[in-house]
Parts: C-alpha cells; structure tokens; sequence
C-alpha cells in the first residue's frame, strides 16, 4: 500500500481552499479536508509567534508526493510552508482503493 496523509497549514482558510482545490482538480490527492480556526504556536527566528491557522489534510498516494509538495510551495503564502507527510499503515479497504483510483 502507498497511500500517504500529507499535512499543511496554510494563513487563511482562503488560501487553504485554493490549495486543496488544486490538489483535487488536478488529481494529485483523492480528497483534501481543509479545517479552519486552528491556533498554531511556533518560533520563527528569534520570535514567538501565536497565529491563527487552517490546516490541510490531503488523502494521496507516494508517487504524487514530490508534485504536491512543489504546487504547495508554489501556491503558498509562506516562505517556509509547513508539508509533512504520514504513511498509511491500516485503512478500510473500500476507502483505500477509492483513494488510488482518483490519483491519477
């Protein structure tokens, strides 16, 4: 199995929807929640930031996993964007063969 959860925050939830969008239209991920509201706490060089967030969750496969991360940084506001992803151990079946049937 490859599927993969990449995760990104983005600066609004604009942005946010532009993105996932993209992924979606573009079939690089199956689905892509955009979840709004979320605090994130961090240094960015020497100073303490608190900012208000939306985090990205894209449902995708590995072989995708370099363009993601480059119409990511392309689309993003950020100098240094957020993009990790997590390998899918276990998932339902069904579900999982729907995921590698819309990424082209």
């Amino acid at each position: 199995m490859d599927a993969l959860v990449m995760i990104s925050t983005a600066g609004s939830e604009k942005e946010a929807c532009r993105i996932a969008r993209m992924l979606v239209e573009g079939r690089l991920a199956a689905c892509v929640n955009v979840i709004p509201g979320v605090t994130s706490f961090f240094f960015w060089g020497e100073k303490f930031c608190r900012q208000k967030e939306a985090l990205i969750v894209v449902k995708t496969v590995e072989k995708r996993a370099k363009e993601i991360i480059n119409k990511i940084k392309q689309m993003h506001s950020y100098e240094v964007p957020e993009i990790i992803s997590l390998k899918i151990q276990e998932g339902e079946k069904n579900y999982l063969n729907w995921l590698n049937k819309m990424v082209k």
